[in-house]
């Protein structure tokens, strides 16, 4: 039997704009009609796996804003040039990938965005969810008000600390007080047996949020067991729920994931669409 190979994605229905954040111009690409929801892509990139997601978001009735922060643009996620990604981003001043490094300052221009897009599509908030590298850039993004539903999924950094959060003790302060001021609530996703994003991880997350954090965990076993060269080769463990080992299969862990996660963003950014 012939094997398909993945295809790249032209993100034709994703239209590229230079967004300007704070003095500082990046790529997004944005579709859909609806209240504002920023997805942040995994490693290495936005994937075609990422652009499905985007898809799923965007026609359940949001304004979906892809912001390309590293990698090349709708590639297949291939083991080499995964690699070559994640060794520039971890050195790179807009990430703060291991211990002791605070919050990666990027998350400030994901700020500006939020708040761009707030102006441009209305509603009563942003929507913000992180993968992977950017998962718990979501959390970060809660400093600004306009955001009021973040998703974490997998966060794996800082890398070389598994009990840890990428995010400074001060800016940890100030969003466990907005969190709990304003009564938001983080949705977050892992595979029991993920290596990059622990259960020691979602400890610290709870030590952090208490009852605010609703941390959901899937068994790996049920993981899409061919995923794209970069996951098998490189993150070698069940990892990106809703992306890359996402299994689309009704009744599935994995896509029922996804949608729980719809179901979130719906309550909260279109509460008279429940």
């Amino acid at each position: 039997m012939a094997i398909t190979e993945p295809q790249a994605d032209a993100l034709e229905d994703f239209p590229a704009r230079l967004i300007d954040s704070g003095g500082t111009g990046k790529t997004v690409h944005v579709g859909g009609s609806g209240p504002a929801v920023v997805l942040m892509p995994e490693m290495p990139g936005i994937s075609p796996d990422v652009v499905r997601l985007a898809r799923w978001i965007r026609d359940a009735g949001f304004t979906v804003y892809l912001p390309s922060l590293f990698g090349t643009d709708g590639a297949v996620p291939t083991t080499e040039e995964g690699t070559n990604v994640v060794r520039r981003a971890c050195v790179s001043a807009e990430f703060r990938a291991f211990a002791g490094g605070g919050t990666s300052p990027v998350t400030a221009w994901l700020r500006g965005l939020a708040r761009i897009a707030l102006a441009e599509c209305g509603g009563p908030g942003v929507g913000a969810i992180g993968l992977c590298f950017t998962g718990n850039f979501a959390l970060s993004m809660t400093l600004e008000p306009a955001v009021i539903a973040p998703v974490v999924n997998h966060p794996s950094l800082p890398l070389d600390d598994p009990g840890g959060l990428e995010i400074s003790d001060e800016d940890a302060a100030k969003v466990r007080e907005r969190i709990e001021r304003d009564g938001l609530k983080v949705l977050a996703y892992r595979f029991d047996n993920d290596r990059w994003c622990t259960g020691r991880r979602f400890a610290a997350y709870r030590a952090l949020l208490g009852d605010a954090f609703d941390g959901r965990v899937i068994p790996g076993e049920t993981a899409n067991p061919a995923p794209p060269p970069f996951f098998r080769d490189v993150v070698g463990c069940p990892h990106s729920v809703v992306t890359a080992h996402l299994v689309d299969e009704e009744g599935h862990p994995t896509l029922r994931a996804k949608d729980e996660i719809l179901a979130f963003l719906t309550e909260r950014l279109r509460p008279g669409n429940r």
